[in-house]
């Protein structure tokens, strides 16, 4: 970057809401629980990976406006129950706010989808007399991408107050579900003041899966476009990318290494399984494919939060070796190699 003359700024949407809610999720579920809210619903259904961070902050939420939460993770270890499921990471917090956990397994999950199976499990609560209020993966559908028009507005107002008034050039962030590309895309495409190139880097899928997706729930959320369709509209004001490396959740050595050394250059921690795989792409592929597009340019990196799930990802990240642990030898007794005689 600094070859480059680029000026990386950072979104710090991983703050949003604090420890509970803290992420891109919980602008989406402003408004899918106020619509919870307004319709009764006593309990929400919804689904994730084992380490969802959307299912975290849905399960928070829904328990600070008195509502049951229910979550469907999807994991390898879908036998797993009670204890032997753990309390690593987000689902730590999905049990303390008292989550009722239903698991599946990748292949369940991919044969059956993500729509029936909350469905199913909001039939269930049904037949035992509750008001389930379902919500699908990642909080990304019309309703819930309207958090991120709003947060267009947020970015509008804090860049405009940076001295100088710099241009704003790119706007970069993890693709995942697609909600937060949908808002973020059509908040900027209407934004008067600013006109960044946008760049949805995708963690899973690939680029015409999430151009696809966007597209439709950019539909849902009411766009017409008479310029070629809404799919066109879409892939004028937004570029995806494929990123997803070895796979969802799946980290290659140097996406971690990555990972590890901008928390020691910057001290903000990245996920490894969206905004770490997001921003080690761009800046290691996108960038170097044609840096001139680059050079000299304004880019602002959305963080979308996610550090929960990390405490998955803690053996592999090597950090002995950014961050060794000695004996402290305080009686000169010589412990050996790990410790240090004052």
């Amino acid at each position: 970057l600094q070859e480059l003359g680029v000026s990386l700024y950072i979104k710090r949407d991983d703050m949003t809401g604090g420890v509970e809610l803290g992420g891109n999720k919980v602008r989406k579920l402003e408004f899918l629980l106020a619509d919870a809210s307004a319709n009764g619903n006593d309990s929400v259904v919804t689904i994730g990976g084992e380490q969802s961070n959307h299912c975290r902050a849905t399960a928070a939420a829904a328990r600070m406006i008195g509502m049951e939460p229910n979550l469907i993770l999807r994991t390898r270890r879908a036998n797993a129950v009670q204890q032997d499921f753990g309390f690593v990471g987000n689902i730590l917090f999905d049990r303390m706010v008292g989550s009722t956990i239903f698991t599946c397994t990748p292949g369940e999950y991919g044969r059956i989808g993500s729509e029936a199976l909350v469905k199913k499990v909001c039939e269930h609560l049904e037949s035992i007399g509750k008001k389930p209020y379902g919500i699908p993966v990642g909080g990304s559908n019309g309703l819930g991408s309207w958090g991120y028009i709003k947060g267009v507005e947020e970015l509008e107002a804090q860049w405009n107050q940076e001295e100088g008034s710099p241009a704003l050039d790119h706007v970069v962030f993890a693709c995942g579900s697609g909600g937060t590309a949908a808002g973020i895309a059509l908040g900027l495409a209407m934004c008067e003041s600013l006109s960044p190139q946008v760049h949805a880097v995708g963690v899973c899928d690939d680029p015409d899966y999430f151009y696809d997706y966007v597209a439709g729930i950019a539909e849902e959320m009411g766009l017409e476009s008479d310029e070629g369709g809404t799919l066109d509209f879409i892939q004028q004001h937004m570029t995806a990318h494929q990123g997803k490396g070895l796979g969802y959740a799946s980290s290659t050595p140097e996406e971690l290494e990555f990972v590890s050394q901008f928390s020691l250059e910057t001290g903000i921690a990245l996920d490894p399984v969206y905004s770490g795989k997001a921003l080690f792409h761009f800046v290691t592929k996108v960038l170097t494919a044609n840096p001139d597009d680059y050079r000299g340019k304004n880019i602002l990196f959305w963080h979308t939060g996610g550090a929960l799930g990390m405490y998955d990802k803690g053996n592999d990240l090597s950090l002995d070796t950014i961050a060794p642990v000695y004996r402290l030898d305080v009686y000169g007794n010589d412990g050996g190699g790990r410790s240090i005689t004052i």
